[in-house]
């Protein structure tokens, strides 16, 4: 978490974000309340074969099409694409975000980054194409950063467990981790050095993320963030140099790299943390190195050099 910190801390600089005790106290009550969200969605063949035709690993591109088949396990990662709330658009926040989804904490916090993840798979009780399942999220940790030194932030994790129906031990375990900042915080977008990068690889795959990408993942997810979608508000409105890539996408490409390359993995493990901002329209290479026989280290880069995001697979002993 403190490596965290100091990466969002040099990502970010502070204009004129005031923390008033009104906030403080909205802040610790919406830590104190529980929270509990219950989704329930079914891998259908239609919805994998249009996130088959969106990854640049399965489109048929590169290697042959393969249809998603009917009763065989949902691959690893797939359920990215899955468990959306069905929000009215009047309730969504001004960016397009679904708070209540996201367990958002109250204003001035409404400024949010995805910012790391680690799933596990229970290979005894994997998922079904075809087949029913309930995503039950709930808080897992929040924690305040930097309110002391006038860079507030608040790190919301929520715990998932995604089970099949008909069963009573989950397929997938889940964290998901996002940061707020104020909304008058802007970003810095000179990128950050990543340390501990390998200075070899042992494969890759390069694809450039368009916007028809990003509309197609934005339409899978049910996701209308407009930081993937809206040019003048990635511009305009966050200071970016354009729209960005979603974490989620290059978190699956991570895993998707990995298994283009080796087909018959079995992962057992999968964490990563976002480095720097994807930006659409840039060449994205992602990397990995295999540390022993089941453990490999991935990351990605853009044209320029700059890591997006780090991970670690560690596949069933």
């Amino acid at each position: 978490m403190a490596q965290a910190l100091r990466l969002l801390r040099k990502r970010f600089y502070s204009s004129s974000a005031i923390v008033t005790p009104v906030n403080i106290q909205a802040l610790d009550e919406y830590i104190a309340s529980p929270k509990k969200l219950v989704l329930e969605d079914t891998f259908s063949v239609e919805r994998l074969s249009d996130l088959f035709i969106t990854l640049p690993t399965r489109d048929g591109t590169r290697r042959i099409y393969k249809e998603p088949r009917p009763s065989a396990p949902v691959g690893y990662g797939w359920h990215l694409a899955f468990f959306h709330a069905r929000t009215p658009e009047t309730l969504l926040s001004p960016d397009g975000t679904d708070g209540a989804v996201e367990f958002g904490p109250p204003e001035p916090f409404t400024r949010r980054m995805w910012a790391s993840g680690r799933m596990s798979w229970n290979a005894a009780h994997p998922l079904l194409v075809g087949e029913k399942a309930t995503s039950t999220s709930t808080f897992g940790s929040v924690e305040k950063k930097g309110f002391e030194t006038g860079n507030p932030m608040v790190f919301v994790t929520q715990k998932i467990d995604i089970t099949m129906a008909g069963q009573s031990h989950p397929s997938i375990t889940e964290e998901r981790s996002h940061v707020y900042v104020a909304e008058s915080v802007s970003p810095d977008n000179t990128p950050r050095p990543v340390k501990n990068i390998p200075p070899s690889v042992d494969f890759s795959f390069t694809f450039t993320p368009s916007l028809t990408t990003l509309f197609r993942f934005s339409a899978l997810m049910f996701n209308a963030h407009l930081i993937h979608l809206d040019k003048d508000w990635a511009q305009l409105k966050r200071g970016y140099p354009e729209r960005l890539v979603h974490g989620p996408l290059t978190a699956l490409m991570l895993l998707e790299t990995t298994l283009f390359h080796k087909p018959t993995a079995q992962v057992a493990h999968f964490e990563y943390r976002a480095r720097n901002p994807v930006i659409v329209g840039h060449p994205m290479t992602i990397n990995g190195v295999w540390i022993d026989e089941h453990t490999a280290t991935v990351w990605c880069v853009n044209d320029k050099g700059a890591v997006g995001m780090t991970g670690t697979i560690k596949l069933e002993a």
